[in-house]
């Protein structure tokens, strides 16, 4: 049955160079032109061993266009071509990238993926060992295989996100059957980007601002090895092309906007904040306006959806790094987190997360330390807890509270409660007399006669 769709590969034509040239020449070309549609993967982490690739020189021109197994053989090695013939053998072999296959049917044009799966391994050691530049003909053929392989729309039911309840609560991750090819075009991506062979002057011609657009598109992947991927590459992308920084912090920006005031949904928030994390540590001093504005509007906010948990880790990194960076930005930081982090969000109780901070053996010996200022404060607060908290988690951790504050200092713990309680009554006979008060004058003006534009007390 192979022999009526397989022919013999020619082994070199002088039309090799320019056939090769001419396939690499778009980079947004659409995968529908190249193959038959396929579904696509997810992520960096490695697939796992695959089947080796057969050692043949015939190839299904069913599968892959003519026009990519023209001129030169994409699967002979590196090794056994002529430093000068290099280039077009690696454009041939990132041209055969470019068919993408369906990985539903795992039994489906085998041999094919094989093929392709070979050619990613030789390009990928190419490129970590390449001495010499890589042409702008070889930057356009990859850039073209990588949107092809890349970037893709996912299925409604594979958009959905973070939709989980409290700190740390996700749902099950679903992986990307196509990962076994997927994992090694983006570490090809990854390897690229940062290979010094890569002229950054030319990179960012064709990296450009659509590429990244639709790179961080992807980071609504539902596959944490995608996400996982694409946190490496955005880092390798930003400190490689100084140019598009700015842009890069725009695009970020708005993703979270969109998260925050419209969709309440995506999956890549955290990846997303751990790449920031180590941007912002970067930030120089004294900071910009613009990354102020970062953190007043981007930042901050990012409070305030349900799902703040599954990114709270990442979240907390960078607002740290902005109050160590200028402590005077503590203040901004407070204010947010109170406009933002309401108490009526049991999922972001403000007061369950300020008892647990007794837990910390350096907060408690501090406060032994200062216990003739502090405890006087906070027993006021315990005691309200107590007497008229809904919550029990609150009310279990305050009742721990205030038998660790009894053991440290009894006398003293004993006073300021017979205080708050004298206080207490104090307070109630003056609500008692303010009420008796209001009651007499009531009485009295229901006995006046109403005259011209007399007022009229109202009885409640």
């Amino acid at each position: 049955m192979w022999k009526q769709f397989l022919h013999k590969l020619p082994r070199k034509s002088s039309a090799s160079g320019k056939g090769d040239h001419a396939a690499g020449s778009s980079p947004g070309r659409n995968a529908a032109g190249n193959g038959r549609a396929i579904q696509r993967t997810s992520s960096c982490p490695s697939a796992g061993p695959a089947r080796p690739a057969p050692s043949v020189k015939r190839m299904s021109s069913a599968v892959f266009p003519s026009s990519v197994v023209a001129g030169i053989e994409p699967l002979v090695p590196f090794k056994d071509v002529p430093n000068g013939e290099k280039p077009n053998l690696f454009v041939g072999k990132v041209s055969l990238c470019c068919v993408v296959f369906d990985f539903s049917d795992p039994n489906k044009n085998s041999a094919e993926k094989d093929f392709k799966r070979q050619a990613l391994v030789d390009l990928v050691d190419y490129v970590e060992s390449a001495s010499s530049r890589f042409t702008e003909p070889m930057v356009i053929a990859c850039c073209r295989m990588f949107a092809i392989n890349l970037f893709r729309v996912f299925p409604p039911n594979c958009r959905s996100s973070s939709s989980g309840g409290g700190e740390g609560e996700e749902e099950e991750p679903m992986f990307d059957p196509a990962w076994p090819h997927l994992h090694l075009v983006y570490d090809l991506l990854l390897k690229f980007i940062g290979s010094s062979s890569l002229d950054a002057k030319v990179g960012k011609k064709y990296f450009d601002h659509t590429f990244i657009i639709k790179l961080l598109e992807l980071f609504n992947s539902e596959d944490p090895r995608e996400r996982d991927c694409l946190k490496t590459i955005l880092h390798r992308i930003y400190g490689k092309f100084m140019v598009h920084r700015p842009f890069i912090r725009k695009a970020v920006s708005n993703i979270f906007y969109h998260f925050v005031f419209e969709t309440d949904r995506h999956n890549g928030i955290a990846e997303l904040l751990e790449v920031f994390g180590s941007v912002i540590s970067g930030f120089a001093l004294p900071l910009k306006e613009e990354h102020k504005i970062f953190l007043w509007r981007v930042l901050i906010p990012l409070h305030k959806p349900k799902t703040v948990g599954v990114y709270l880790q990442q979240l907390t990194y960078c607002v740290t790094q902005f109050v160590e960076k200028e402590p005077r930005l503590a203040s901004s930081v407070i204010l947010g987190l109170l406009r933002y982090w309401p108490i009526t969000n049991s999922q972001k109780e403000v007061a369950e997360r300020a008892l647990f901070m007794w837990n910390n053996d350096h907060i408690v010996s501090l406060v032994a330390q200062n216990r003739q200022a502090i405890v006087p404060i906070v027993t006021p607060t315990l005691e309200e807890n107590i007497q008229n908290h809904w919550n029990v988690s609150v009310l279990n951790l305050t009742a721990n509270v205030k038998k660790m504050l009894s053991e440290m200092d009894e006398e003293l713990f004993s006073t300021c409660l017979a205080r708050h309680k004298e206080d207490g009554e104090r307070q109630a006979l003056l609500e008692q007399k303010r009420r008796l008060a209001w009651e007499r004058l009531e009485s009295a003006a229901a006995f006046q006669p109403v005259t011209g534009n007399t007022a009229v007390l109202v009885s409640r």
